[in-house]
């Protein structure tokens, strides 16, 4: 389990190379990543997209070679929970499990996306990572070439990406979205297990939260 609520996010780097005119990952690695979203408005395609999701769960399962990375995040009583499963050869190779509270669930799940790519690149002989999560909105802020309040935190995990692609030119990473109430069952294990934690903050107050902020940043500051 990691508790990572003391996790500092940063603001715009306009600095930072992986936003520079250029040097863009999404002009240099464009065919390395691509999204795939389920059209909420057209209710005959409901079975159809489980049937993909199978396929390509499948399709993962069959070679060594891929990561299906499962997860999801819900917001309950202003905590963010996320619970991220990593299959290899239809086997669960790891299970995480963060929560934060008094973020935002962006930054939460932003920092969930960064964790699983981290986990999934560390691994070997990943050539492709497939992501199935209810966050893929989320996702796709990060290869945003516009500003927003996130996009240092975004230049982070693109800059592990461009490791990724760099070292092979058939590694790809490939995000499919999943909603809850979809209710795949690889999603809903892990949907099941997000809503069912219920961690007990030690310093549940807003008041006491600040303190403890104030404090944690204070010895960041001491070493």
């Amino acid at each position: 389990m990691d508790n990572c609520f003391n996790e500092v996010f940063s603001l715009f780097d306009p600095l930072n190379p992986e936003i520079s005119l250029g040097s863009k990952i999404i002009d240099i690695f464009s065919s390395h990543f691509s999204f795939y979203f389920f059209s909420k408005h057209k209710d005959q395609n409901f079975k159809s997209w489980i049937q993909q999701l199978d396929k390509v769960a499948f399709k993962s399962s069959s070679s060594p070679s891929s990561a299906l990375v499962i997860t999801d995040t819900s917001v309950k009583n202003n905590i963010v929970t996320s619970i991220v499963h990593i299959h290899i050869y239809n086997k669960l190779i790891t299970k995480t499990l963060y929560y934060t509270l008094n973020v935002t669930s962006t930054k939460a799940e932003l920092f969930t996306i960064r964790s699983n790519i981290n986990q999934a690149t560390n691994l070997n002989n990943i050539l492709k990572i497939i992501v199935i999560t209810n966050s893929i909105h989320v996702a796709r802020k990060i290869f945003d070439i516009l500003s927003h309040p996130f996009q240092k935190h975004s230049a982070i995990i693109l800059n592990k990406l461009r490791a990724f692609f760099s070292y092979y030119q058939e590694n790809s990473i490939e995000f499919w979205e999943c909603l809850s109430w979809c209710n795949w069952h690889p999603h809903k294990i892990v949907n099941v297990e997000t809503k069912s934690f219920n961690p007990t903050p030690l310093l549940s107050s807003k008041l006491a939260w600040d303190y403890s902020k104030k404090n944690g940043y204070n010895d960041l500051i001491n070493r």
